[in-house]
C-alpha cells in the first residue's frame, strides 16, 4: 500500500506548490472535471490555493472543462452541471479567474447517432470508438483553441500513480527532468500538471471530508454516491456508522466495453428503480457482442460496402477461442463454438428500428417513474440527425423514425427537411416495386437518386462521380443468399491468397498483426507508450473500414 502523502508534507505546502507554479508563467490552467473525488479534490485544491493568493496575483486564467456525453447516468449529469453552476457563481463572488465550460460531443458524434443511425456496434475493449468521439475529442478542441489563443497551455488532471502501475509508468514516460511538468502525449505547446499524483485513495478522501467545499457542495454527498453505487471495501471508513464504499468510477450507462454495469444495478437496489429501465436498455446492446446474435442483428458487408474476409479459413466466433479452423467446418474443433469467415458489419436497420423504438419507450417510462417529463435519453436533434442518415443511407422515405417518435412519445416530431424533394413511403414503396421488376438492388437505386438531390446546384461534380464510383463498387449482390454468399466469400478468399503471397516487408499491418504485437510487448518489456500506439493504430484500421 502506497505512503500518504500527508506523511511527507502538510497541506500548506500543497497548496504552495500549486500556487508556485501557477505564478511561474502565464500559460492558462485547464482542469479537466468530472464530478469524482479526484477531478473534485484536484478542483477545490487549486481553489484553496488560489484563494490564498494576493488579489493582484490571481490574473492567470483557469478554465474547468467537463464533458457531457449525453449518456451520462441522468443523476450523475445532473451533479455535473450543479457542480458547473456553482463553481461559476462562486468563483465570481470570490473574484477568483476561473471559469467553467461544459462539452458536448457534435450531434453528428453522439453515441446513439452513431450507434443508431450508422450502425456502429456496441463499444467492447478492442474497439472503444466511443471514448474518443464523447469525450476526448471534445476536450481536444477546447485544448487547442486555448493554445491557439494563448500559444501555450498547461491541463491538469486528477490523476494519481497508486491507481494502477500502468498509470505509474505512463506518468513517469512523459514527465521533464527537474519540473513538476510534463509532456502532453498529444499536442505540441501543451504541458500536464497532475497535483494528486502522490496522493492515495485515502488521501483524497481525507482531504475532501475535513475541507469544506468552497463552491457550497457537500462532499459527504459525494461520499454516499459512492456508497450507494459500489460494493466494494470503502477506501476510507469514516466512523463506525459509515458503510462500505468502493474506489468505484462513474462512468456512461450504455457501457458495453464492462461485462456489468454494477453502478446502475446497485443504484436500483438502493431505491432508484427507474435505473432498472436504463440497466435492461444497456444488457440489450451487451447481448448483441455475442457472437450467436451477429446473424440476427450484424450485417454481413461493412459500412464500407464490402464484404471483409478474417481469414482464407474458418475463425471461431467465440472471443475467449478465436481458432483457426479449416475452411468448410462449422463447429469450431477446440470449443465447440460457432465459426465465420468474415468480419461483421453495422447493426441491420431492422435491429436499430426496434432499439430506437425501445429507447423512446424506456425513456417514457422514466419520465412517468421520476415524474419528471423533461428527462431525455435521446434528444430530438438525434432523431433528426438519424432520420437524416436513414434516408440518405438506407433509402428511407417514410422517415421511420419519425414515425417510431410519434407512435411511442405520442407526440409529432416536425421534420426539418426534406432530403430527398418531399418522396416519401408512397415513393419508395413504388420504387421497391420497380427495382424487384427489374432485379436492381433497391438500396442503390435509393443511394444514387439521394446523391442526385445532395448535390443539386453543385457547380462541380467531381465530387459526386467519385460518390457514384463509391457506391456502384460496393457489394450489392444478395449475399444473404447462402450459395450467393459462399461465391463472394469464395472470391475474397482468392484475394486474400493473392495479398498473403506479398513479402512480409511489403504487407501493411492488419488487426492481427497488431494485437500479436500487443501480445509480446507485454510478455516482453510491457512499455504502454507502445502498447497504446499499436491500440491507436486498431482503432484507426477500424474507422477506416467505418464498422
Amino acid at each position: 500500500m502506497a505512503d500518504s502523502i500527508f506523511e511527507k508534507k502538510s497541506i500548506g505546502d500543497v497548496y504552495e506548490e500549486i500556487q508556485k507554479q501557477y505564478l511561474s508563467d502565464n500559460r492558462p490552467w485547464i482542469i479537466g472535471f468530472s464530478g469524482g473525488k479526484d477531478s473534485t479534490c484536484l478542483a477545490q485544491l487549486v481553489w484553496n490555493a488560489l484563494s490564498k493568493l494576493d488579489k493582484e496575483k490571481r490574473q492567470k486564467r483557469v478554465y474547468i472543462i467537463s464533458s457531457d456525453t449525453l449518456v451520462e447516468s441522468p443523476q450523475i449529469a445532473q451533479r455535473i452541471t450543479n457542480n458547473l453552476d456553482n463553481i461559476e457563481k462562486a468563483a465570481k463572488k470570490a473574484d477568483l479567474p476561473i471559469g467553467t465550460n461544459l462539452l458536448r460531443p457534435p450531434t453528428s458524434d453522439t453515441f446513439w447517432v452513431r450507434l443508431l443511425g450508422l450502425g456502429y456496434p456496441a463499444p467492447t475493449v478492442m474497439f472503444r470508438w466511443c471514448t474518443d468521439m464523447l469525450k476526448i475529442n471534445n476536450a481536444d478542441r477546447f485544448i487547442k483553441d486555448k493554445v491557439s489563443e494563448y500559444g501555450e497551455a498547461i491541463v491538469l488532471l486528477g490523476m494519481r500513480k497508486s491507481e494502477s502501475i500502468s498509470r505509474h509508468q505512463t506518468m513517469n514516460l512523459y514527465k521533464i527532468e527537474n519540473s513538476l511538468l510534463s509532456k502532453h502525449s498529444k499536442f505540441a505547446q501543451t504541458y500536464v500538471y497532475t497535483p494528486l499524483e502522490d496522493f492515495t485513495a485515502e488521501d483524497v478522501w481525507n482531504y475532501l471530508l475535513q475541507n469544506k467545499n468552497p463552491w457550497g457542495e457537500e462532499n459527504r454527498d459525494l461520499l454516499a454516491l459512492y456508497q450507494d453505487a459500489n460494493a466494494s471495501e470503502c477506501p476510507l471508513v469514516v466512523d463506525t456508522s459509515t458503510p462500505s464504499c468502493g474506489g468505484g468510477r462513474f462512468g456512461c450507462w450504455t457501457c458495453t466495453v464492462v461485462e456489468k454495469q454494477n453502478y446502475l444495478t446497485n443504484m436500483a437496489d438502493k431505491g432508484e428503480k427507474w435505473m432498472e429501465v436504463l440497466d435492461v436498455l444497456r444488457n440489450k446492446l451487451k447481448d448483441t457482442q455475442n457472437a450467436e446474435m451477429w446473424e440476427e442483428v450484424r450485417e454481413k458487408k461493412r459500412r464500407s460496402g464490402r464484404i471483409q474476409l478474417k481469414s482464407n479459413k474458418s475463425i471461431c466466433k467465440d472471443e475467449k477461442c478465436g481458432k483457426l479452423n479449416d475452411a468448410g467446418k462449422t463447429i469450431c474443433d477446440d470449443c465447440g463454438g460457432p465459426l465465420t469467415t468474415y468480419t461483421p458489419g453495422p447493426y441491420k436497420m431492422d435491429f436499430r428500428k426496434k432499439f430506437l423504438r425501445e429507447l423512446l419507450e424506456g425513456q417514457k417510462k422514466v419520465q412517468e417513474m421520476k415524474g419528471d417529463p423533461n428527462l431525455e435519453l435521446i434528444l430530438e436533434e438525434e432523431i433528426h440527425e438519424i432520420q437524416r442518415i436513414w434516408r440518405m443511407e438506407q433509402g428511407d422515405w417514410q422517415n421511420s423514425a419519425y414515425e417510431i417518435y410519434n407512435d411511442v412519445m405520442g407526440e409529432h416530431l416536425a421534420i426539418e427537411k426534406e432530403d430527398i424533394g418531399g418522396f416519401g413511403g408512397t415513393e419508395q414503396k413504388l420504387l421497391m416495386q420497380v427495382c424487384q421488376k427489374r432485379n436492381v438492388p433497391y438500396q442503390l437505386v435509393s443511394t444514387l437518386l439521394n446523391l442526385e438531390f445532395e448535390y443539386q446546384g453543385a457547380s462541380k461534380h467531381s465530387k459526386i462521380n467519385d460518390k457514384i464510383k463509391s457506391e456502384l463498387n460496393k457489394e450489392w449482390r444478395d449475399y444473404e443468399d447462402p450459395e450467393k454468399l459462399k461465391e463472394i466469400l469464395g472470391e475474397l478468399a482468392k484475394d486474400k491468397e493473392i495479398l498473403d503471397s506479398v513479402k512480409p516487408g511489403e504487407k501493411k499491418d492488419t488487426k492481427e498483426t497488431l494485437l500479436e504485437k500487443i501480445e509480446k510487448e507485454k510478455n516482453g518489456e510491457n512499455r504502454p507508450d507502445v502498447i497504446k500506439n499499436f491500440q491507436n493504430k486498431i482503432a484507426k484500421l477500424e474507422e477506416e473500414d467505418e464498422v
